[in-house]
């Protein structure tokens, strides 16, 4: 019903820059709270930021400052601009929403994307 597709992981060298994407498509009322998560292997997945809907921001303490998480309601899209990027950053990173469809809210993922930052 609800798929959420990922973009723009990659490889990077510390300090460099990129920008994940997700769409969001379906049959859906609205989409909630967005967010991005992270696994690196042997860990569990981490929050690493999240948006409501009207646009409030969330972000874990490591990458403050670095990442902005952004979405744009219209297209049903959420982005993450990844700045200074450091080896710890490495991970499968996913898309997360909270999605009502019909009279029920649900809990989606995207398939994630790999992001790898070398020395």
């Amino acid at each position: 019903q609800v798929q959420l597709v990922e973009s723009g992981g990659g490889l990077v060298q510390a300090g460099g820059s990129l920008r994940l994407s997700c769409a969001a498509s379906g049959n859906f009322f609205s989409i909630n709270t967005l967010g991005w998560y992270r696994q690196a292997p042997g860990k569990q997945r981490d929050l690493v930021a999240d948006i409501s809907r009207g646009g409030s921001p969330k972000y874990a303490d490591s990458v403050k400052g670095r990442f902005t998480i952004s979405r744009d309601n219209v297209k049903n899209a959420l982005y993450l601009q990844m700045n200074s990027l450091k080896p710890e950053d490495t991970a499968v990173y996913y898309c997360y929403g909270r999605v009502q469809v019909g009279l029920c809210l649900g809990d989606y993922w995207g398939q994630g994307t790999q992001v790898t930052v070398s020395s």
